[in-house]
C-alpha cells in the first residue's frame, strides 16, 4: 500500500510535557496491585474474556439497527517505512502453471513478523510479563520456549462477540487527531463518554482512536515507536473499574515515550499482565468514526476471531463492527 509521504519523526516530548505526568516505577507498582486480577477466572489463559457471558453477546446483538459493517484492519502492508520496518510477506506460490492445466489454480503465500506498529493484530497474555511472570503468576522462562507458549496462547481464547465502544478522541477535543506523544488520561475517557452518550461497561471491547491513521495519510509517516499518543497509566484504573474484556485503538494503546521510569509499555503491562485483558493494536479507526458520527450512537456489536495458533502469542486480525 502507498505509505504517504515520509516525514520526520516527532520529537518526543520533554519529559512531563504531553506524555506526563512522570510515573516512578514504586508508583507503577502500585497501580499494578490496584488492578491485578490474578486467580479470578478459570481458565487463567482467557483471562478478561471470561467476563462476556452468553447474556452480553444477546445484548450486543440487540444494538444491529441499521446492519452496517464496518472493518478495522489495515491492509497487509509490505512496504517498509518508518513505522513498517518488518515489512509483512506476500508472494505467488503458484501462477496456474504448476498442477494440471484445468482448472488453472493460483496459490499465494503470506507471513508477518506482526508484534509491531503495522499489521492489525490482538495480543495475547502470553505476549507480556512483568518481572518474569505471566498474568496469573506463571513464569514466563518456564511458560515459553521455541515452540510457543504454553500459556496465555491465542489458541484458548477463541473469538470474542461483544459490545463495542469507540471513544473518538480528536472528536470530542475539536482536532483532526492527537499528536504523537500526547496522554490520554481518565478525565478524557469520561469527557469521551459523556459527549457520546455512552458509558463503558463490564464486558466491553473499548476502542480508542487517536487519529493515528488520518495523520499519516495527511501529513506522512513517522516512527510510532518513538512518539505516539495513547494512554497514561494513570488513565488504567477506570478502566479496571469499569470491567472491560478489551481494549484497543489505532495505535498500541501506550503514549510514547512512556511516562514510567524503565518500562516501555505500562499499558501493555498493566492490561495483559496485571488485568488478563488483551489488547488489539494498530487498527484503522477513521471508517468506523465516520459511521458512529453518522449513526449518532457510539455503542455497537463487537467480532474478532483470532487465528487458532497454537502456542502463538497473539494473531493478526480484521475485526468488525456491526451497527
Amino acid at each position: 500500500m502507498d505509505m504517504g509521504s515520509p516525514a520526520d519523526a516527532p520529537a518526543p516530548p520533554p519529559d512531563g510535557a504531553r506524555n506526563g505526568p512522570a510515573v516512578s516505577r514504586g508508583e507503577f507498582d502500585a497501580l499494578f496491585e490496584r488492578v491485578r486480577t490474578w486467580g479470578r477466572w478459570a481458565p487463567a489463559d482467557r483471562g478478561a474474556w471470561n467476563r462476556v457471558t452468553a447474556d452480553h453477546v444477546r445484548r450486543a446483538g440487540a444494538l444491529v439497527r441499521t446492519g452496517t459493517v464496518v472493518p478495522m484492519g489495515r491492509p497487509w502492508d509490505t512496504v517498509p517505512g518508518p513505522d513498517n520496518t518488518r515489512p509483512a510477506l506476500h508472494y505467488m506460490s503458484d501462477l496456474g502453471d504448476v498442477e494440471a492445466p484445468e482448472p488453472a489454480a493460483h496459490k499465494d503465500f503470506i507471513g508477518a513478523d506482526y508484534h509491531g506498529k503495522a499489521v492489525s493484530h490482538l495480543d495475547a497474555l502470553s505476549h507480556m510479563a512483568y518481572r518474569g511472570r505471566f498474568y496469573g503468576g506463571g513464569t514466563a522462562r518456564d511458560l515459553v520456549g521455541a515452540g510457543g507458549a504454553r500459556f496465555g496462547e491465542v489458541a484458548a481464547l477463541g473469538p470474542l462477540v461483544t459490545r463495542g465502544v469507540l471513544l473518538d478522541l480528536p472528536t470530542v477535543l475539536g482536532s483532526p487527531w492527537l499528536e504523537p506523544g500526547q496522554a490520554v488520561h481518565a478525565a478524557d475517557l469520561t469527557a469521551a463518554e459523556e459527549a457520546h452518550g455512552v458509558t463503558i461497561g463490564e464486558g466491553d471491547a473499548v476502542l480508542l482512536r487517536t487519529g493515528r491513521f488520518r495523520r499519516r495519510r495527511e501529513a506522512g509517516a513517522w516512527d510510532p515507536g518513538a512518539s505516539s499518543a495513547g494512554l497514561h497509566a494513570h488513565a488504567v484504573p477506570l478502566l479496571a473499574e469499569r470491567g472491560i474484556a478489551l481494549l484497543g485503538g489505532d495505535g498500541d494503546s501506550d503514549v510514547r515515550p512512556s511516562p514510567v521510569e524503565g518500562l516501555h509499555s505500562p499499558v501493555h503491562t498493566l492490561a495483559i499482565a496485571a488485568m488478563g485483558v488483551p489488547l488489539l493494536d494498530n487498527l484503522d479507526l477513521e471508517e468506523l468514526s465516520a459511521a458512529c458520527a453518522g449513526a449518532g450512537r457510539y455503542a455497537f456489536l463487537f467480532v474478532v476471531a483470532p487465528l487458532n495458533i497454537p502456542g502463538g502469542t497473539g494473531s493478526p486480525v480484521n475485526p468488525v463492527a456491526v451497527l
